[in-house]
């Protein structure tokens, strides 16, 4: 690992959430907002005291769509000089200033960036379209606008953003062979696996993005549709929002992404309460093309926020390098490192690997026991298969994922994760299991995965599976959890449960033990278990249930 990444810089500069930086970047003149960026040496020719130069700038958009936008080129340059180039689409809702201070720092090392307001967002034309066609083509028009307008490079074109920017810039490496780089920053590869996993609709999630759609921009038609059938649980509009979703996912396009070659690096938070680390973790391992993968904690967009004052950030500073390599052709070191970087979500610095497969060394495979008279099951140890246990539903029993932005955030600023007292949860609505207590610490790394048997007494039932951390006092610390949804199931025929929690790294101290609970509320997500109806978790001795914990 370079000095540069033993700063360590994270905690410190973390200490803005995303939604106060953003709010800083719209309200600061371009002029303040610009200064905070440190200065980098140039690896192009530009003037060493020549600022770069800044301009607002109408970009025409596909179907005569006028998008709003900004150019920074660097100072001094010659007419007859072209500089590599680098794309930046604004996040959900905001505008193209979310990047003024890490788009000057670009210029002034020797880039010519771009920013532009997505169509249907403030000042742009259109309508919100969610990286749908109209999107993809945009991202064409402005890279032909940009050759046209600026001393561009047409051969060294980036593409970098955060949220929907980074986004869109996974499907311009789909659809546009001129990008040979992109730095994907919080952003999605299976907008389905995202906001629907496990077929649960993730309620805070999908408000928030409709509710600032509206606020901030002019939604389609078709969005508008698709979002009020999915906040209404419309299981008979499945497929067709699925496949609205299918169309705007970069994961779908994997193998025009390998074809066109583009270097991606992808950065996101452990916690992203929009876009989850299991669907990145995968589109990585499929992607043939350079490549590197970056997860922190906090979440979503929380990792990088300060950056966007231009103040001292390791995602920026990795992106930054990340383009330099890629675009300029510097010899920095970045393609020989490992690509794969974690934090863990319990400090303790950084961690490379060669791969995310090799993030875990090991699996444990912890068997579910019967619940004894306080109505707990072991997890682990002499459990033994043969055993039933019934919870009611549609009463919260205290075990929750917690509020979205805010349970994560206090995690990554001050190692608070959304908490549960795990002896007091009513075993009437919450199934509870918990190992012995470990002697030693416990590295946990990667996806948990449950398999249990599974009886409802109604035709659809939905339940949340969490992983605590418990110490000595039986305050349970979260380290993990997964919503799974189950619709047209016949009533009272068992059937089998296999559940990917969402992927993390989390060190369990020596002292402490594992407690695994489920049960049919949580505010993050909608549910879809009728009044009066109960679920019954089982470990038939031909199929015992059982948990993996991934362990390094």
């Amino acid at each position: 690992m370079p000095p540069s990444r033993r700063r360590t810089l994270r905690a410190a500069a973390g200490s803005v959430s995303a939604a106060l930086a953003v709010s800083a970047a719209l309200g600061a003149s371009p002029a303040a907002l610009a200064a905070t960026a440190p200065a980098r040496a140039a690896a192009t020719t530009v003037a060493a005291d020549a600022p770069a130069t800044f301009r607002f700038v109408d970009i025409p958009g596909s179907g005569g769509v006028t998008l709003k936008g900004n150019v920074f080129t660097p100072g001094g340059y010659d007419a007859t000089q072209r500089y590599p180039v680098v794309i930046m689409p604004s996040s959900w809702s905001l505008n193209d200033l979310e990047y003024i201070a890490q788009a000057k720092n670009l210029a002034d090392s020797g880039y010519v960036v771009v920013s532009y307001t997505p169509r249907g967002f403030w000042l742009s034309g259109g309508r919100i379209e969610v990286a749908g066609p109209q999107d993809v083509a945009d991202i064409s028009k402005v890279i032909d606008w940009t050759l046209a307008n600026a001393p561009a490079d047409p051969h060294h074109i980036g593409m970098a953003g955060v949220s929907y920017g980074a986004g869109l810039g996974l499907m311009g490496a789909a659809h546009d062979r001129r990008i040979k780089a992109v730095v994907a920053l919080s952003g999605w590869a299976d907008l389905i696996d995202s906001i629907y996993s496990g077929r649960t609709q993730h309620l805070q999630a999908a408000a928030l993005l409709g509710a600032s759609g509206y606020l901030t921009g002019r939604p389609s038609a078709q969005l508008q549709q698709t979002l009020a059938d999915f906040l209404a649980s419309r299981y008979d509009k499945e497929a067709q929002m699925i496949a609205w979703g299918k169309e705007r996912s970069p994961d779908t396009y994997i193998n025009q992404i390998n074809a066109n070659g583009a270097a991606i690096m992808m950065a996101n938070a452990w916690g992203d309460s929009l876009f989850n680390p299991n669907q990145l973790g995968s589109f990585y391992d499929r992607l043939r093309v350079p490549k590197r993968l970056e997860f922190r904690p906090g979440d979503h967009a929380t990792a990088e926020a300060t950056g966007l004052f231009g103040l001292p950030n390791d995602t920026w500073s990795d992106a930054e390098r990340w383009l330099d390599h890629y675009l300029k052709g510097e010899d920095n070191g970045i393609d020989r490192e490992q690509p794969v970087e974690l934090e863990p979500t319990t400090g303790g610095g950084y961690e490379s690997y060669a791969s995310w497969a090799d993030v875990a060394t090991t699996t444990r495979k912890l068997a579910l026991g019967r619940e004894n008279f306080w109505g707990t099951g072991a997890l682990g140890g002499d459990a033994v298969s043969g055993w039933s246990t019934r919870i009611g539903t549609n009463v919260d029993s205290g075990a929750d994922g917690g509020i979205m932005f805010l349970s994560q955030l206090a995690d990554q600023l001050a190692k608070i994760p959304p908490m549960a007292e795990i002896p007091l949860l009513p075993r009437a609505y919450a199934a509870v299991w918990q190992s012995g207590t470990y002697g030693t610490g416990q590295r946990i790394r990667g996806t948990v995965h449950l398999h249990t048997t599974l009886t409802t007494t109604a035709d659809k039932a939905s339940f949340i599976a969490y992983l605590y951390d418990v110490n000595p006092l039986g305050v349970g610390k979260l380290i993990a959890h997964a919503p799974q949804t189950y619709i047209d199931r016949t009533p009272g025929r068992p059937f089998g449960v296999d559940l990917d929690l969402f992927s993390t790294a989390y060190d369990v101290p020596a002292g402490h033990h594992l407690a695994l609970v489920i049960d049919t509320v949580d505010p993050l997500y909608i549910t879809h278990n009728p009044i009066g109806s109960h679920l019954t978790f089982s470990s038939p001795a031909d199929d015992p249930s059982w948990l993996s914990i991934p362990l390094n």
